[in-house]
């Protein structure tokens, strides 16, 4: 969920910042950085020759520095990062003219990112002194009359949702309206909806993408079956550059929406609740619990329902019972599915925020509750536990790239931050996942990309690690989309 859009609902007012879900199960890169240059052609040597922009000109739209437009059109989501500029950036409408990128690529042997929302919490979707292959010109949304939607890779969110609801049809998805499916599908996709109807890419059926060798395939059951299961929460940046999606949808559902504010204080007790409430609450129920920092945190709860209030009360009077502590405020709303997102996704429409994030992933119940809540308390950072189980544990670990099938939850590390003071914020959010480690468990979410996490690699795919690494072995074997935190580093 949009942090704007959560604390609206919670009746904390305006002000806050937009949360890591702007970037959240729903951001992900599709990236490199300048460790990502491709290699050599066997046989090659000498120093590469320099990229032939002017050539590329004439297949794409294509912004160097001195362009107006050029700053404006790479810089990432998180304004609070200040990353080096990258050489150029092409604006893609079409799978032939990201070929035509990636042979300029590994001819001069450059880092390359392809980005659609540039949510990349890192930033990694603008590699320093690489090409940008910017996708939002893919941007069509088509619904079949079976309900099986075609979506191009640079559709953002509230274009979907859109075009989704005309149909009558729904996908289960993120919140924040401006980041891109692709990036979103690519990492998984954690949504409101994912109780009940699964993570993003469970509905993936095909993708349409450009290898690293500039060759355009098919992905699906039928096709390419590694690929397939690779991208389906494998991490945007990795394997190939995904053009167009083809998902299977479900008829749009009514739903309520609910906010439950607590008092100050009962940070602990509700968050306790919490976990055993949604663990045994029905696929119907979606829920995140938020702790907002400060002295003392204060816990907010929030959600859908799918269904009408008859069926959502009572289950929130027996959260409300087993806390022990009375909301202040209490919102309970019907409203159509796409009433719904917009609900979810607050005022804020994408605009870009600055902030320091991370994430690990609530594999147990929390016992040292005290302790959670303690990495908070006096401090300018929330914790966001989105709720898991459902429909997302009804699939295997092994049978798609996402490997937290069996987690009760994702939980965020979310500092607002401005670039003076990143490096301070940072290092307090590194601070607070180590300790969360310990207390919830070891995994990570991909699409919440951290440079500071040392464990990375394990954390974001745990047991699907060497299968991952095996399939970028294949597909990527020259390292074309090699990046700090990609599986061919």
């Amino acid at each position: 969920m949009d942090r704007r859009g959560f604390l609206r609902l919670a009746g904390i007012g305006a002000a806050a910042l937009a949360t890591g879900a702007c970037g959240s199960g729903e951001t992900a890169p599709i990236s490199a950085t300048t460790s990502g240059s491709a290699l050599p052609s066997p046989g090659s040597t000498g120093p590469p020759p320099p990229p032939d922009w002017a050539g590329l000109r004439g297949k794409v739209s294509l912004l160097l520095p001195q362009d107006p437009e050029f700053t404006g059109a790479w810089s990432p989501f998180n304004s609070a990062l200040s990353p080096a500029p990258p050489a150029a950036l092409a604006r893609c409408g079409t799978p032939e003219q990201v070929q035509a990128c990636l042979d300029v690529v590994r001819r001069a042997k450059l880092p390359v990112a392809a980005r659609s929302g540039g949510h990349s919490y890192a930033g990694y979707s603008a590699p320093a002194g690489g090409l940008v292959l910017d996708l939002s010109p893919m941007n069509t949304v088509r619904v079949r009359p079976d309900g099986t939607a075609v979506i191009g890779a640079g559709a953002k969110l509230a274009d979907v949702y859109t075009a989704l609801a005309r149909a009558g049809r729904a996908l289960p998805a993120g919140s924040c309206p401006s980041v891109g499916i692709a990036g979103l599908t690519l990492g998984g996709g954690i949504g409101v909806l994912a109780r009940k109807f699964g993570l993003t890419c469970d509905h993936l059926r095909s993708a349409q993408a450009v290898l690293p060798d500039g060759s355009l395939r098919t992905a699906s059951a039928d096709s390419e079956q590694e690929l397939f299961w690779a991208l389906r929460g494998g991490g945007g940046g990795n394997l190939a550059i995904v053009t167009q999606f083809e998902f299977g949808t479900v008829p749009a559902p009514g739903l309520t929406v609910f906010s439950l504010r607590f008092p100050a204080g009962s940070g602990a007790a509700v968050l306790g609740v919490w976990q055993d409430w949604i663990s045994a609450a029905p696929p119907e129920l979606w829920s995140i619990c938020h702790l907002l920092g400060g002295a003392p945190p204060v816990p907010v709860v929030a959600g859908c329902y799918v269904g009408g209030t008859a069926g959502l009360n009572p289950l929130l009077d027996r959260l409300i019972s087993a806390a022990g502590a009375r909301p202040g405020q209490r919102l309970v709303q019907p409203k159509g599915y796409l009433d719904a997102m917009r609900h979810f996704a607050g005022s804020g429409g994408g605009k870009r925020e600055g902030f320091a994030a991370a994430s690990r992933i609530m594999e147990h119940k929390i016992t040292g509750l005290d302790q959670v809540v303690g990495q908070i308390q006096g401090r300018k950072m929330d914790l966001l536990f989105d709720g898991l189980g459902g429909a997302v544990g009804d699939i295997g670990v092994a049978e798609t790239a996402f490997p937290h099938r069996k987690a009760l939850a994702s939980v965020q590390i979310y500092a607002p931050a401005e670039r003076a003071d990143l490096a301070r914020q940072t290092s307090a959010v590194t601070e607070v996942q180590q300790a969360l480690t310990g207390l919830v468990g070891k995994g990570s979410y991909v699409n919440y990309l951290d440079p500071a996490q040392r464990d990375w690699a394990q954390a974001y795919y745990g047991p699907n690690l060497t299968r991952l690494r095996a399939a970028a072995a294949r597909y990527d074997p020259d390292g074309v989309f090699r990046f700090a935190q990609g599986l061919t580093s």
